[in-house]
Order: C-alpha cells, then structure tokens, then sequence
C-alpha cells in the first residue's frame, strides 16, 4: 500500500500510515460483512469474490440482492482489480503527453463502473451500498445505523483520531476505509501474472502463448490492443489491458435478465438507464466501459450483461459477429436476422451509430471470419498468461 501524504493537520508521515493501515483493516472487515445489507446476506465479497480475482463467484449472470435478497440486477459483476489508475470520466479524453499523442480527442473514456458514471473508488462502493438490488440500505442514516450498532463507528472514528466529542460522518469514514482498502497493491494490483514476468525478461511464453499475443496484437486479426492495450507505457508501466474507453460492441441480449422480459427494456450503457446525463445521445447508445483483462480466465460471465460464460464463446463472437450473424442474434418472423438486438434500433434494421466496426468486425455475411480456429486457440492461451499468482516450473535438481 502507498503512503498517503501528511495531511492539512500536521500529520507525521508515521501518523498518516498508522491511519491508512488502520482505515484499510476496517475496509477489509466491511468489505467481507453481510450485515452491512438490508437482507443481512450480501457483502461487498459476496460479489467480488477475492477468489476470482474481486469478480462474480459463478456463472450467474446477475446477483441477487435488495432489501429481500432475491432481487435481481441489471449487469454482469465487474472486477475491482486494477482500477486505481482509471482517470476520472472525460466525454473527450486526450491521453497524457507522457503516455501518447495528447492531440487525438479518445472520445468518451474512464469512470468506475460498467457506464462510467462515478469517479474513484469511494464513490464507486457507493453505489452498491444504497442500490436498490443490492445492498439496499435506503440512505445514508439507514446505513449508518447498521455501522453504528456493528461496532465500525467507534473503529472508523479510532482509525482517525476522531474523539467522543467531534462530529464525524460514519458513512464518508466507512467508505473512505473500502477505498484505503482497494489501494492494497498485493491484493488488488500485484502484476504478478506470467505476462509480467516475460516483459520483465523472467518468463518465456509457449509457441501457443507466443502466436496469441500475436494474433491479439495483429490490427487486420484480433485488433484486441486497439482497446487492451498490452504494451508497457512510456514511462514504463506495466500494461493494464484497457484503454478505459466506453466501446459498443453490440453482444446480443441476455434473456436470463429478469428485467430483459420487459420488451421496452434496454441497457444502453452511456446513454441510460443507470446514468443519465447522456440520454438519447444516439453516438453513445450501447457503450460500455472496456474493462482489463487482466485475470480474465477466471471469470465465468463475460460482458456487461453475462451473456456469455467462457472465453471460446466471447473470441468467437468477435470473429463472427458479422460473417455469422444468424449465430448470435434471434431471427424476425420474416427469416431476417434481429443484428444487436439489445439496442432499440434493433427493430428498425439499422446499424446503431455507435458499433464499432473495426477489425475483427465489419466482414459482411458469409465472408471468412477474422480469426480462425487455430487464432482462437492461441489468443486463449495468451490471455491464461494475464492470471496473477504465475511462479516459474521448479526445475529437476541433478
């Protein structure tokens, strides 16, 4: 974890880290408490799940929670790994000088969550905390009594030095203490995955491992760099695998959404329902926020609406999104193919203004795909080299 600055009071720097390293072992408390939910069922764990590298425990394509436990959500579970460098939303983002050429205008870029719609980590366990299909505490003094009668008040006030006698927001030190938490570098950003190794010159990649990065990396095959990135930054920084931005892709509709049933019901991502500064803006209609891959392969949901569950199915509709449609959209009853028939303009036959139709898609039906099976397999090997944990094969001693 790294030391935080002295504060305005006067702080020494030993203060300051006593604070953080107290602030984080009660995040971690709360990070892992149930009792924090309206149900008494739901922790923040119960969801991103420190054993699949702070993603969904399963398959499932949404949770279950609110004030009863059983109400369902409306996205698939995002990681909470390597998020403490995403920059604050941007509509027209230009990347740093020391990272890029600051002239290009990236469009639409940053903010926590699938849509962008929160800046840092302690407005990000924000959301979860008051959302009526997850923790579902209905405001702040609702969850501050459940701090309050848990104990966490009087250990938040402790871990900084708030006496009996001064005021102190419980529900801004409790999430103050999730994003300490958060900044934990062995646990939520430890680059400890294969991949690091080999860019450090400590691991050689398989035959297998060695054409996925190539086919990753290839703009007329995968093009997957073109949003993970994968290369070392400027300044030398190991690569986080996103370029942050908000990107639509079109996956098909999840009909396993319980809120997918309403046929007016459609997530667009930027342009609504859960955010809504951007509603009705046509070009931003179905993006979401391009998530890392780091630990990809041990998610078993794919997407921000779960549609799909292994890492073959995600590749292979990128390959044939556009060659194959009939494969991944439902048919009209005229025989034609519903393309992205998750965005409302589905029904009209058009292609959303806000697709991206950059290799491997914009093949027409019929053509050959972008990546072939072998493509496939060896991009899949790539991405098991993201898995953090890697350690070198133990040699045979003479």
């Amino acid at each position: 974890m790294g030391t935080p600055p002295a504060t305005a009071q006067g702080l020494s720097r030993a203060e300051v880290r006593r604070q953080a390293a107290a602030l984080a072992e009660v995040g971690r408390r709360l990070f892992l408490d149930p009792g924090l939910s309206a149900s008494g069922t739901l922790a923040c764990a119960s969801c991103h799940d420190p054993a699949h590298a702070f993603g969904p425990p399963d398959g499932a394509a949404v949770r279950l929670g609110g004030a009863d436990g059983r109400t369902p959500g409306l996205r698939a579970v995002p990681s909470l790994m390597y998020l403490q460098d995403v920059p604050p939303f941007a509509e027209h983002y230009r990347t740093p000088e020391d990272e890029g050429d600051e002239s290009i205008d990236n469009g639409p870029t940053g903010g926590l969550t699938w849509d962008g719609r929160v800046d840092g980590q302690r407005e990000q366990a924000r959301v979860p905390l008051f959302s009526p299909f997850e923790m579902g505490n209905t405001d702040p003094a609702d969850l501050a009594g459940r701090l309050e009668r848990a104990g966490y008040g009087a250990q938040l006030r402790g871990a900084v030095g708030v006496t009996a006698g001064e005021q102190a927001d419980v529900v801004d030190l409790a999430l103050r203490a999730l994003d300490v938490f958060q900044q934990d570098g062995a646990l939520f950003h430890p680059y400890t995955s294969k991949y690091d190794a080999f860019l450090a010159g400590k691991a050689t990649l398989t035959d297998d491992e060695r054409r996925g990065l190539e086919a990753f990396e290839d703009p007329a095959r995968g093009n997957c760099a073109s949003c993970h990135v994968s290369r070392r930054g400027n300044d030398g920084t190991p690569p986080h695998f996103t370029d942050y931005g908000l990107i639509a892709i079109g996956v098909p509709r999840n009909r396993d959404i319980p809120a997918n049933a309403d046929p007016r019901y459609f997530d667009q991502g930027l342009c609504g329902p859960l955010r809504t500064d951007f509603t009705g803006v046509a070009d931003y209609c179905g993006r979401f926020r391009t998530p890392t891959l780091r630990n990809v392969a041990l998610r078993q949901v794919f997407m921000h609406n779960g549609i799909f569950h292994t890492l073959r199915q995600v590749m292979e509709f990128y390959a044939e999104r556009d060659s194959a449609p009939g494969k991944w959209y439902p048919r009209r009853t005229d025989g034609s193919v519903m393309k992205f028939d998750d965005l409302p303009v589905a029904a009209q036959g058009t292609v959303p203004a806000a697709i991206n139709m950059e290799a491997p898609f914009g093949r027409r039906p019929g053509d050959p795909p972008a990546l072939n099976e072998r493509d496939i397999h060896d991009i899949i090997a790539f991405l098991g080299t993201l898995t953090d944990g890697w350690s070198a094969p133990k040699t045979a001693g003479p």
